[in-house]
């Protein structure tokens, strides 16, 4: 962890970290982690600084050994309808919902939080601060991962397993050739022009 951080005083602290803002398919998708300080993980990162091999061994050591943890999800017409900023809070609330055991402290990546239940406190850089945020970051990002490759599956023309959703040229090339899939986000400036909607 880099910049110390000074927790909270409280006993059940949960991280939370979204991944997916910026693709223009699928979901945003979002963590809610309470790690076990009897059960430490070593080699917690910001998931973007990780390969995808210690990803994928983190994420079981993670699910495996926090005390509780649980996804949340935006769907890309929810991200239509509210925009992407309120989609991922909703997301966000929805992770920490869905926790088996209630924290009694939240702390979100970035620099604003969802409403939520108890208290809470947005931490700038949090994924490489605080290790719930990390552990939370490298959950939702493998998760995102696979629900790509799935896709990919089904949709083996746009590449979405190499890219994830994100507007890189062979993508935008793709998406300008084929057009949109039903999993693509409307609302999104590159999929507009792709459907004629610009």
């Amino acid at each position: 962890m880099t910049e110390l951080f000074i927790y909270p005083l409280a006993s059940r602290i949960a991280g939370v970290d979204e991944v997916g803002r910026g693709p223009l398919v699928g979901a945003v998708v979002t963590a809610a982690v309470i790690l076990d300080p009897l059960r430490p993980i070593t080699g917690l990162a910001d998931s973007k600084k990780l390969s995808a091999r210690r990803r994928e061994s983190l994420y079981d050591e993670i699910t495996d050994k926090a005390l509780a943890w649980s996804l949340g999800r935006a769907e890309a017409a929810e991200i239509d309808l509210l925009n992407i900023f309120h989609a991922t809070l909703l997301a966000m609330q929805r992770a920490v919902q869905g926790l088996q055991i209630p924290p009694d402290f939240v702390l979100i990546d970035g620099n604003r939080c969802p409403l939520l239940s108890m208290p809470s406190l947005a931490v700038v850089k949090g994924d490489s601060r605080v290790a719930e945020i990390s552990a939370a970051s490298i959950v939702a990002k493998v998760s995102r991962d696979r629900e790509m490759a799935v896709l990919d599956l089904e949709f083996p023309a746009y590449g979405f397993a190499r890219h994830k959703g994100y507007p890189t040229a062979f993508h935008l090339e793709k998406l300008a050739l084929l057009g949109a899939t039903v999993h693509h986000r409307r609302s999104f400036a590159p999929v507009k022009r792709a459907l004629g909607l610009v």
